[in-house]
């Protein structure tokens, strides 16, 4: 066993946890509204995010400016009006993902492409699920879960009480959770012929990584993790999306990368990059865009592409 797993302590009842607790009873209750109301609580969220986070309103703002250069200023601002709601909707989700019953997700969500993933396993291998950062994840995880229980990598919450409930429940549906720096533990899972989810579309720094195009920047630094992992563990790759629909939820598997890996790891990542984008562009309003994605640069000395907001 792989796992990360926060225990429940005495320690975590000491009086300067109790806002907390409280906060968190508030939002288990919350979580049991309709799901149209929920909706629009999303919605109330999303609008007072708009007046009390204006830095990482500046930072989705440069990132379509980076990525969609051809935009107009009237669809980029559309798209960030649409972004917010999908921000705000992601503090329900998680609600959801971690305090729902398995019918009440049932109801509302899908999973579609598992005939990838059996195949996969039916050839003995473990899969590694490259999935992208739309804001439902919380809710999509849990479904593959249910689904699958499947594994992924984990960073702890720095206040304790958090970390605990995280953990819970983003295990509810799911196998176990790997600190983040474990890489060794995650291969040794998809050599278990585990389903691993991995996501590969941050800023990671420079280290394991290369620098490849995303959308318009042509120097994105792009980690090489899943070459790693794909080189030590026997596994294939799939491409996972979760996105909300009119009516809900779906979580796609979508078939993964061809003649991965090559060697070649600037063409790999490159070809990891170009299916991203077309998964993020189903939804582009559903990403998350409210982090620095080109912050690192090919050169220390090389200016910041965020200087200046």
């Amino acid at each position: 066993m792989y796992a990360y797993s926060p225990q429940f302590t005495r320690a975590l009842l000491h009086p300067r946890h109790w806002l907390t607790w409280f906060l968190v009873t508030i939002a288990y209750f919350i979580s049991w509204l309709p799901f149209p109301l929920l909706r629009l609580l999303g919605m109330g969220l999303g609008k007072l995010l708009k007046l009390v986070a204006k830095k990482r309103l500046r930072i989705a703002k440069r990132n379509f400016e980076l990525s969609f250069p051809d935009m107009s200023e009237q669809q980029q601002a559309q798209l960030l009006n649409e972004n917010c709601f999908n921000v705000g909707m992601a503090t329900i989700e998680t609600m959801m993902g971690w305090w729902w019953p398995n019918w009440r997700l049932r109801n509302i969500g899908r999973v579609e492409g598992m005939e990838h993933v059996e195949a996969i396993l039916a050839k003995g291998k473990g899969v590694l699920g490259l999935a992208i950062h739309n804001m439902s994840l919380e809710v999509g995880f849990r479904m593959v879960g249910m689904r699958k229980p499947s594994v992924a990598f984990y960073r702890p919450h720095n206040n304790p009480v958090m970390d605990y409930l995280q953990y819970r429940g983003r295990a509810r549906s799911n196998r176990y959770l790997i600190h983040k720096r474990d890489i060794k533990a995650l291969v040794s899972s998809l050599n278990e012929q585990e389903v691993c989810l991995y996501l590969p579309d941050q800023d990671y720094g420079r280290k394991a990584t290369v620098f490849v195009p995303l959308f318009a920047v042509p120097e994105t630094s792009t980690t090489v993790g899943p070459v790693i992992m794909a080189n030590r563990a026997n596994c294939e790759t799939l491409l996972i999306a979760s996105q909300r629909t009119k009516t809900g939820y779906v979580v796609k598997f979508i078939p993964g990368l061809q003649d991965f890996p090559s060697g070649d790891d600037a063409a790999d990542m490159t070809q990891m990059n170009q299916r991203i984008e077309r998964l993020i562009m189903e939804a582009p309003e559903q990403y998350l865009w409210m982090h620095k994605r080109y912050k690192t640069r090919p050169g220390e000395n090389t200016p910041s592409l965020y200087d200046g907001m």
